[in-house]
């Protein structure tokens, strides 16, 4: 007995994931699960590019507005949830899509992550807080200090991944490294992957027309709304931090938007090569629509 099937759709941001993962969907008549660590959250819309009521309402979607802000969804527990779904759709549907762009998410899906204890929500701000105002330069001399282990591994541009390790070392005392065991999910599935991409000027162009969209619709009073909660996790992100630091004064609406064209496209940079390095998957561009439908086929049929 064949195994089911599931597409997954990856790619950089504004590459138009979210509209081949609905053409796929209505096609195959199956339903979309999304691997995004912001879309996720059901007070964020704007800024993280949100699928459209419109094409909420043409597919049925999971994990779109699906969590609070207030209760942070991490790569574990979205692993967990996100298969308990899948089997349930399975039930159902022979094929079911997977689309997003957070590496961090498919990973802890497909190939599994190892449990981190939880981190109180008052360490957590603790630290968000130091490293808003002290910056990247503390981060990384305090993790020197205190995770050498963590300092060694190559990640010491990244803040979010930096402050993590700085919360989960002040939490239980250990390197978040020495929680890591290497547990491989066993598939119940068989994986059909399509990484979607643009040349580069396609998506450079594509970008700021988005961010310049966000703006039309209304980004900065979503921002403005939200600025009691800059400091949860969720909104250490793209599109809103940048605000952040207009609405505290920290800039002019005009930079806090360049800055966020140059962050978005140094984000899609990272994703495409995160996704890259991922074995079996084969790359398109939206406009090969008969290609990616024929190499679907090959795997589903």
């Amino acid at each position: 007995m064949s195994l089911p099937v599931i597409i997954q759709i990856a790619g950089p941001t504004a590459a138009g994931k979210t509209a081949l993962a609905i053409e796929l969907a209505s096609w195959l008549s199956t339903e979309i699960v999304s691997f995004d660590s912001r879309q996720c959250y059901q007070e964020l819309s704007i800024g993280v590019a949100r699928p459209s009521v419109v094409e909420l309402t043409s597919i049925k979607h999971h994990f779109i507005a699906s969590h609070s802000i207030h209760l942070p969804l991490d790569a574990h527990t979205y692993a967990q949830q996100a298969h308990s779904v899948i089997k349930d759709l399975f039930q159902r549907f022979p094929v079911v899509v997977m689309v997003g762009g957070t590496g961090l998410y498919w990973k802890a899906f497909h190939e599994g992550l190892d449990k981190i204890p939880a981190v109180d929500a008052l360490t957590r701000n603790q630290v968000i807080a130091q490293y808003q105002q002290l910056g990247l330069a503390w981060l990384q001399s305090e993790l020197s200090r205190v995770d050498p282990l963590f300092a060694a591994s190559g990640e010491m541009k990244n803040p979010q991944r930096m402050m993590r390790a700085l919360e989960v070392f002040r939490a239980t005392g250990a390197s978040i490294l020495s929680f890591r065991k290497n547990e491989i999910v066993q598939p119940y599935y068989s994986l059909c992957s399509l990484g979607l991409t643009r040349s580069r000027d396609t998506l450079v162009e594509l970008i700021d027309q988005r961010v310049e969209n966000m703006f039309a619709q209304g980004l900065l009073e979503e921002v403005r709304s939200l600025e009691q909660h800059a400091s949860l996790t969720p909104l250490q992100t793209v599109g809103y931090s940048e605000l952040f630091s207009h609405l505290q004064g920290a800039c002019t609406l005009e930079q806090a938007k360049e800055q966020i064209k140059i962050n978005t496209r140094q984000y899609a940079k990272r994703q495409l090569t995160w996704f890259r390095k991922q074995d079996a998957i084969e790359w398109f561009e939206p406009e090969q629509m008969q290609e990616i439908r024929s190499f679907v086929k090959k795997l589903v049929n």
